[in-house]
């Protein structure tokens, strides 16, 4: 048998990785653009009472349940990669229904961005729904389109009005602590919201957190890092490392991925500062914020304590 041609298959493959990359550019460029952004007060985070907090009813509360005991089909939604449809309830609300994997974790991650004092959409978890022409469907992310909050356009990671603050690199730490594994621009999105004290703000939200709560890919290689990652898998979440430690004043992430750039050069004060955030939760808002994605008890009591290690992992690594 004639020898491999070894340089003949690495231009081979170098080639298949290009296609791939342009393919993806190109699909990214192709996405409809919402409308530009206007006016407005720009806010990611904001100070709260962390410890007041309800996660189980989340930014939404109570009071804007959605009530599904009569639902009214509007459209099927393009783009993204699971299946979406725009519902009205029974109380004239209107919702964007996601079906899949991801419907559980973005539940939670939304609750546990929200409880800090990131601004995030309105989302529940419903376990049971039925839409016409559609079928009775098993736990859907249900997530509010307010007549009053208008979608603008995507913000970007690295140029943005937030640039070094506390609040912006703390949220990348979040992408972490989530193991998110999507963290694109295209996954952001600024939301116009009229306030009636605050006037016009405009809420820089990632829009898209359902790649989180499992395993983020085993190596850092373009396109193969992909594989081995997971999305609402308890048990990857639980065997993955958030933190590595910390060096010449900096936080070292335990990130394999896409944008690995992304969450380098976060100082230790940086951290520090999430940290306290993260220290006001107790463990009945982390399990509520579960119990809220309609996990079973056994994959809550995984999540939490998988939870409360990272935070105390953060803690440690940043302590003075």
């Amino acid at each position: 048998m004639a020898g491999i041609n070894r340089p003949r298959v690495r231009a081979i493959y170098l080639l298949i990785i290009t296609l791939l990359l342009a393919a993806s550019g190109t699909a990214q460029k192709k996405a409809a653009k919402p409308q530009q952004l206007t006016g407005g007060k720009p806010v990611m985070w904001e100070k709260v009472n962390i410890r007041g907090r309800d996660l189980f009813y989340g930014p939404g509360g109570r009071g804007m349940m959605p009530d599904v005991s009569r639902v009214t089909f509007i459209k099927q939604e393009e783009g993204g990669h699971n299946k979406k449809y725009r519902i009205k309830d029974a109380a004239g609300r209107t919702w964007v229904a996601k079906l899949g994997r991801e419907a559980q974790p973005e539940t939670v991650s939304v609750r546990l961005l929200w409880a800090l004092g990131y601004k995030t959409e309105v989302n529940y978890l419903v376990p049971t729904i039925t839409i016409p022409g559609k079928g009775t469907l098993r736990n859907v992310r249900l997530e509010a389109r307010p007549d009053d909050v208008d979608r603008l356009d995507e913000w970007k990671w690295k140029s943005n009005p937030f640039v070094g603050t506390n609040e912006l690199q703390g949220l990348k730490m979040m992408m972490m602590f989530f193991n998110n594994w999507d963290v694109l621009d295209l996954q952001n999105k600024v939301l116009k919201v009229d306030g009636n004290r605050q006037g016009t703000e405009l809420h820089y939200i990632v829009s898209d957190l359902g790649s989180t709560m499992g395993r983020l890919g085993n190596n850092n290689f373009p396109i193969i890092y992909r594989f081995g990652r997971s999305t609402g898998k308890p048990h990857h979440y639980a065997g993955s490392k958030f933190v590595k430690g910390t060096k010449d004043g900096e936080v070292i992430l335990a990130y394999k991925g896409k944008n690995r750039g992304l969450f380098k050069h976060i100082t230790v004060e940086q951290g520090r500062w999430l940290a306290d955030l993260l220290l006001k939760l107790d463990e009945r808002q982390i399990r509520d914020a579960f119990r809220a994605a309609n996990y079973s008890q056994s994959d809550i009591d995984i999540y939490t304590t998988a939870v409360l290690k990272r935070i105390y992992d953060l803690d440690r690594a940043t302590a003075y």
